[in-house]
């Protein structure tokens, strides 16, 4: 194969030789014979009014407006706080989001939720169980649900907000 392909090679180079060039020649003796253009002149360029920028009294042009309608929410202390002594639970160290409830299982009168984590790890948790980063403390969970109650820093302390695992599909 590769002697027919020594031979063949130097044969295909040879027949794309083409000596005869007038069609080239003939294309830039007509390049040439054209006119010669002129350079087009440099536009004019336009002036440009300039404008002085003084507030007397109005707003700064590169800040937010403020509307004063609405109330800014602070939020005093008001003693919520999670407790720093308490020793953190496996699923405290995932977000919300990347759990997922796959299922409830009923052992001795008491719902257990099952939770997948995006390893692929299922974990058994109960009420009382905390989960989420946000020292979420599950309250309740039902068959379609895991209800918890997490503490989000606002202000100077902190507010609880309610929040959901819901079950998933696989």
């Amino acid at each position: 194969m590769r002697k027919y392909l020594a031979f063949s090679l130097p044969l295909l180079l040879a027949a794309c030789a083409n000596q005869d060039m007038s069609d080239l020649r003939a294309y830039v003796d007509e390049v040439k014979s054209r006119p010669a253009s002129g350079i087009e002149p440099i536009p004019e360029v336009k002036q440009v009014v300039g404008f002085v920028y003084s507030d007397k009294g109005r707003r700064d042009p590169f800040t937010a407006p403020v509307d004063e309608t609405q109330t800014a929410e602070t939020v005093l202390d008001n003693g919520i706080r999670p407790d720093p002594n308490r020793r953190k639970e496996e699923l405290e160290s995932y977000t919300l989001d990347s759990l997922r409830m796959v299922g409830t299982l009923e052992q001795n009168e008491q719902t257990w939720g099952l939770v997948k984590t995006n390893d692929g790890t299922i974990h058994r948790v109960a009420p009382g169980n905390y989960m989420g980063q946000n020292d979420g403390k599950i309250t309740r969970i039902s068959e379609d649900k895991i209800e918890l109650i997490e503490l989000v820093p606002a202000g100077s302390g902190f507010l609880e907000k309610e929040a959901a695992v819901a079950l998933g599909e696989e």
